[in-house]
């Protein structure tokens, strides 16, 4: 992950270890901390909300609350990955109004076909993605959301195609504008509900 100039206020100071509840400052100490806290929250269920905004903020809460303090929120600084950056701070509110307005419009997709809904939904995963409205768990949290996507539209949503690779992948080629790799990823995801 690369960084706006100067020191990320996220972290510890002089390292690259985010600040945390627990107070970890080993990085792989605290990658397995979040992920056991965040494991235990994706299985306890989503918070209720009606597919926007405030919706996946209070999803990202719910899901990194017991590891940091900023869960939910919109980070504050400039991050990229891959020599790439992602949406300046000053623009991500107003650029999730945009993206969650354009998807209330399209009635959360509910009633496509399969084709369209894969690919209507990993355009706004590809979206959500170039934004990456929060300082860690952005990737997490966008699964999160599209699994809600899914089961809204009245798709299963299938995690075991959920392959660690393919989907970095995927979102690497979709950010890159080909979104073919993400469209196929999300169609192989989503199925009727049996």
């Amino acid at each position: 992950m690369r960084y706006g100039s100067g020191t990320d206020p996220y972290c510890y100071p002089g390292t690259t270890v985010l600040k945390n509840r627990a107070g970890i400052r080993d990085r792989d100490a605290l990658a397995e901390f979040e992920t056991t806290m965040v494991r235990d929250r994706m299985e306890s269920g989503p918070p209720p909300g009606k597919l926007d905004k405030a919706h996946d903020y209070a999803l990202h809460r719910h899901v990194f609350q017991d590891v940091y303090d900023w869960a939910g929120k919109p980070r504050t600084i400039r991050i990229g990955k891959g020599g790439n950056w992602f949406c300046y701070p000053a623009f991500i509110e107003g650029e999730l109004d945009r993206l969650f307005g354009d998807l209330k419009k399209k009635k959360h997709l509910v009633g496509l076909p399969l084709d369209g809904f894969a690919r209507e939904a990993a355009h706004f995963i590809a979206e959500v993605n170039a934004i990456h409205p929060f300082r860690e768990g952005n990737g997490r949290t966008q699964l999160a959301f599209l699994r809600l996507l899914c089961l809204n539209a009245s798709w299963r949503f299938d995690a075991s195609v959920l392959e660690r690779e393919r989907v970095i992948g995927a979102m690497i080629a979709s950010f890159d504008g080909k979104p073919d790799a993400l469209t196929e990823l999300v169609r192989d995801i989503a199925s009727p509900e049996p």
